[in-house]
């Protein structure tokens, strides 16, 4: 019988494994302070990363506490969001993953174990059997270069999820604006249908007495009858938002139990000064920093293929056989098995200029995301300067003359100087004007939330 027994050169190279690295790899949240961190400095809100059911449960309880029964403002909705949103979870483990293959290359390869039983004799019994361990060149040779890869891979994985952890932040808050101003619009439609209502019960009072005719009556209760379909209307919408916005927070069941403002709060004092919205984006945005590292990784790369070239195939097998011959004698001999495969092709060229054209696509990659960050920031400050023009102008301009218009109305009905149907076309015109106000207002909140957005990462949705 024989038998090999294969000392590989694993061993040694796992204890060359760069320790630290291995030891921050293989931290259950590896990566993560850095996604906290930046969450905490671009959205004001702190992510959490739930891997047990215990962090499940205790997540879903704080959240619970933060809103059931209030009423919440955006910063909540935002932090909620970050903690118990499930498919940002899901993300997080994407970093978990990067940090595994980070923990597994920084180890070293593992051993190649092999067995062979051979039957020699006539009767079917073993006489010879083998086992090896086997180690490859390539691997021992690249260690290095492929963890400087991997870190860098690990670093996009970070960047990455603070970029999904910024996009929900940005998307919870323009969810909240949405809904809460969908609310202020049903509220203000609201107002309006009781003004109409009782307009709407004066006509059929006076055409009872004679001094309305039918004509006149239905034009009287179709006002009435318009502003119902749209109040249920607009009841709708602010349902559908607040129920997006309970989606995206990860609510449900007695933890949706929240509300939300009647309005969206007033516009600020004074009008958004000169912004830095540009440099801004081009020091903080997720998706350049992660363009910068995708350079530096294809560099790794082919610095690697140039290695791997070299010895690619290339495998060892060391150690020691023992061989018994029938006779009962024993012996030991050194085993060294060197393996090559050897290329039919010199593919040096071709790797060289696959290199070269995929680090020129890279760059020219981040070079139009730069192009567009820029644009995309002067574009958000344009807006937020744009709308708060428009809404302070409704709210300054021409909601005060509308309000004056409808007083007089008012004063002339009063006196019996105009009919109860030009009152309610004021009352039509004022209300279009109020609701002309809530959405300018709104239009400002959404490109403020905007504006924030580019500075840190793509806005939500892309190139729009």
């Amino acid at each position: 019988m024989k038998v090999i027994f294969t000392l590989s050169a694993m061993a040694l190279l796992v204890a060359c494994a760069d320790t630290q690295t291995v030891r921050d790899a293989s931290d259950p949240q590896a990566g993560f302070a850095a996604v906290s961190e930046g969450t905490q400095r671009s959205a004001g809100a702190d992510a959490a990363w739930a891997q047990t059911a215990a962090d499940v449960a205790a997540i879903e309880a704080r959240a619970k506490a933060l809103v059931v029964g209030k009423t919440i403002g955006p910063d909540t909705a935002v932090q909620v969001a970050l903690m118990n949103n499930r498919g940002l979870q899901a993300a997080y483990a994407d970093l978990g993953l990067s940090a595994a293959d980070l923990w597994e290359t920084a180890l070293g390869p593992r051993p190649s174990l092999e067995l062979s039983l051979n039957s020699t004799s006539e009767a079917g019994l073993v006489q010879s059997l083998e086992a090896s361990v086997t180690g490859a060149i390539l691997d021992l040779a690249t260690r290095k270069s492929r963890t400087h890869i991997a870190q860098t891979q690990f670093r996009q994985a970070q960047l990455e999820a603070l970029s999904e952890t910024l996009a929900l932040a940005a998307e919870t808050r323009r969810a909240w604006i949405d809904a809460v101003a969908a609310f202020e619009a049903s509220s203000l439609i609201g107002q309006a249908q009781e003004t109409a209502e009782a307009a709407s019960e004066l006509a059929t009072e006076l055409g009872r007495t004679g001094a309305m005719n039918r004509a006149d009556q239905a034009r009287e209760h179709v006002f009435s009858a318009e502003l119902a379909a749209e109040r249920a209307k607009a009841r709708l919408e602010a349902q559908l938002a607040k129920e997006k916005l309970t989606r995206l927070m990860g609510l449900y069941g007695d933890s949706a139990g929240y509300f939300v403002p009647d309005r969206l709060p007033s516009l600020p004092a004074r009008q958004p000064e000169s912004s830095t919205a540009e440099t801004l984006a081009l020091q903080h945005r997720t998706d350049l920093a992660i363009g910068k590292l995708e350079l530096e990784a294809i560099a790794q790369e082919y610095r690697l293929s140039t290695q791997l070239r070299r010895i690619d195939g290339a495998n060892v097998t060391g150690g020691a056989e023992l061989t018994r011959s029938d006779g009962g004698q024993t012996d030991t001999a050194r085993v060294l098995q060197v393996g090559l495969d050897i290329p039919l092709y010199d593919t040096t060229k071709l790797s060289s200029r696959r290199g070269a054209l995929e680090y020129s696509r890279a760059a020219h990659e981040l070079a139009q995301a730069a192009v567009n960050a820029r644009s995309e920031a002067r574009s958000a400050h344009a807006e937020v300067t744009g709308t708060y023009s428009i809404a302070r102008h409704w709210r300054e301009e021409v909601l005060p003359l509308r309000r004056e218009i409808d007083n007089e109305a008012l004063k002339s009905y009063n006196g019996m100087l105009t009919s109860t149907f030009d009152l309610i076309a004021d009352a039509r015109d004022g209300l279009e004007a109020q609701l002309a106000t809530a959405v300018s207002k709104a239009d400002y909140w959404r490109a403020e939330a905007n504006l924030k957005t580019v500075i840190w990462g793509p806005p939500v949705g892309g190139d729009e």
